[in-house]
């Protein structure tokens, strides 16, 4: 027989899947808001928890909003709802939903937002870039993988296209369209902090989000040009395709522990550019 969790029911379950402790130092994960003695019926998952997103959650009567990214990352001395996180603060507070943060943890957790990555592009033999400082050793930031067969970067970057949610940023690469690629390193987010990893493990491309122009410039030269070439993607895009599969995994482990919660995904492209002017549009 089943029945509805208690949150703090829920947060034991989401602390199983992607445990707070592979949090990075400087992140703030878990739970933002809400009262562990209050039922959750519905859950709703998204990337970032702004303004639209935190409305659709509260119009759907969610209970609770699991969003990968952090609404207070830094501190703040105020949430007066004259400011968008203050005004998010208060819709939910009013709506009754309660909000957590998943982030860091769900990058390095098993399952998370890389090795769901590894899976969507059919990368074998997986592991971390770096790994984790405690716990599993499939646990930490990144991954490095091998595609079963090669193909040419050109074609590598094509696919990632064709996967990832539509933004106007598109795909960036940098390196010889025709080259023969089979190993890949991979970060979801913004990962130029693992660009000297990925040359380390000897990929021969580096796919993440976020690539600024002098560690990117820098890494290249560093390398001559050559390997690992770099694809750059939306940091949201990135992310959201871990969001169904996350989705289904906690509706797995509360199902396995007796309790019935709706979940749903948002499908709001919550990523901040509009449009982009590139040569000949």
């Amino acid at each position: 027989m089943t029945h509805t969790p208690l949150l703090q029911e829920v947060l034991d379950v989401v602390e199983d899947l992607w445990p707070a402790y592979l949090a990075e130092d400087w992140d703030a994960v878990g739970l933002v808001l809400g009262r562990r003695n209050s039922e959750v019926a519905k859950i709703h998952f998204a990337v970032d928890p702004v303004a639209d997103v935190v409305e659709e959650a509260c119009t759907a009567e969610a209970d609770l909003l699991i969003t990968h990214h952090p609404l207070l990352l830094r501190g703040v001395t105020s949430v007066e709802a004259g400011t968008f996180k203050g005004a998010a603060v208060h819709r939910l507070i009013e709506s009754g939903c309660a909000l957590l943060s998943a982030h860091t943890n769900g990058d390095s957790a098993v399952g998370g937002v890389n090795d769901v990555l590894c899976e969507i592009l059919g990368l074998e033999d997986t592991r971390p870039l770096a790994q984790a400082r405690e716990g599993l050793s499939e646990e930490g930031l990144g991954r490095i993988g091998t595609l079963p067969e090669g193909t040419t970067l050109g074609d590598f970057a094509a696919r990632v296209f064709a996967i990832l949610p539509a933004v106007a940023g598109g795909v960036r690469v940098a390196g010889d369209g025709n080259a023969f690629i089979q190993r890949v390193a991979l970060c979801g987010g913004a990962g130029d902090s693992l660009l000297g990893a990925a040359r380390e493990v000897e990929a021969d491309v580096y796919l993440t989000a976020d690539l600024r122009h002098h560690p990117a410039s820098e890494a290249r030269e560093a390398v001559g040009g050559q390997r690992p070439y770099l694809i750059d993607v939306s940091h949201f895009a990135s992310e959201w395709l871990w969001l169904p599969a996350a989705a289904q995994t906690l509706d797995r482990a509360l199902a396995d522990r007796g309790y019935e919660v709706e979940i749903a995904v948002s499908g709001i492209n919550t990523d901040p550019w509009d449009f982009v002017i590139t040569p000949g549009s």
